[in-house]
C-alpha cells in the first residue's frame, strides 16, 4: 500500500477553475476533495479534517473569509493551512484575509504552477514527509524520499506500514494519536481495519526501533493512544 496521500480540500464555485485545480493537485500526488460552497466545505471538514485547504473568497452562501474565520476558531482545525484565492487584489483585502487566519493569499488570475508551489510550501510545515523532507527525532532519522530509517547510524528494517506509522509520529513528536486517528492517517479512511491491528503494528514498530538496542521511544497513553517521546 502506498503512503497515504496528503489531503487537499478545494473550495471553488466556478466549475472550470475547480476542474483545472483538481486535475493539477491530483497530478501532484494529492488526494483531492472538492466543495462548491462554504456550507459544503464546513460539512466536509467535519467529516474528515484535510491537511490543507485551498479556499476561494467569493462563494455562494457562507463566504470563504467566513469559512476561514470559523475553522481558525476551532482547536481541531486551527492549524490546518488555508490558502485563500481571491480576485480582490487591494492591499486592504489581502490584509483582511491574512488577519482572518489565512496562511497565504493568492490573487486571481494566478499561475497554477505558483499555486502548486505554495501548496507544497504549506504542506512542508504540517506534513514535511509528504514533500520528501528528512525527519529527525533524538537518534532516529527518517528519509521520506528514499524510505530509509536510521537509528544511531544503523539502518533499521521496517515494513511499509511501520514506516508510515513512524512517519506519522515523527511529523508531530509528543502528539498523542488515538487508534482511530492512526487508522485514518496510516491505512486510509476507505479501508476497514480493526483497531487491534494498530496495536499489532505498534508492537512491530517498537521491535524494529530497538533492533540494535536503545530505549523504546514510543509511549502508550492509557485510554488515549500512542505518542513518540
Amino acid at each position: 500500500m502506498a503512503n497515504v496521500q496528503p489531503r487537499v480540500l478545494l473550495v471553488e464555485d466556478e466549475p472550470a477553475q475547480r476542474e483545472v485545480l483538481s486535475y493539477n493537485l491530483s497530478a501532484e500526488g494529492f488526494g483531492v476533495t472538492t466543495a462548491e460552497n462554504g456550507d459544503e466545505a464546513l460539512m466536509l471538514v467535519d467529516e474528515e479534517t484535510p491537511d490543507i485547504i485551498v479556499l476561494d473568497w467569493m462563494l455562494p452562501g457562507v463566504s470563504g473569509i467566513e469559512v476561514c474565520r470559523r475553522l481558525k476558531l476551532r482547536s481541531e482545525t486551527r492549524n490546518v493551512p488555508i490558502i485563500m484565492l481571491s480576485a480582490r487584489s487591494e492591499e486592504v483585502d489581502r490584509v483582511r484575509g491574512l488577519e482572518t487566519g489565512a496562511d497565504d493569499y493568492v490573487v486571481k488570475p494566478y499561475s497554477v504552477v505558483e499555486l502548486m508551489a505554495r501548496v507544497r510550501t504549506q504542506l512542508r510545515r504540517v506534513r514535511p514527509a509528504s514533500v520528501g523532507e528528512t525527519l529527525a527525532f533524538d537518534d532516529i532519522t527518517l528519509d521520506a524520499e528514499t524510505h530509509k530509517v536510521f537509528r544511531s547510524g544503523e539502518q533499521l528494517k521496517l515494513g511499509p506500514t511501520e514506516f508510515r506509522l513512524l512517519t506519522t509520529f515523527m511529523e508531530k513528536p509528543g502528539r498523542v494519536w488515538s487508534r482511530e486517528q492512526l487508522l485514518d492517517r496510516v491505512w486510509g479512511r476507505d479501508i476497514y481495519v480493526d483497531t487491534r491491528t494498530v496495536d499489532v503494528h505498534i508492537g512491530r514498530l517498537r521491535k524494529a526501533l530497538c533492533q540494535f538496542g536503545g530505549g523504546d521511544p514510543l509511549r502508550t497513553v492509557r485510554g488515549a493512544g500512542y505518542a513518540l517521546g
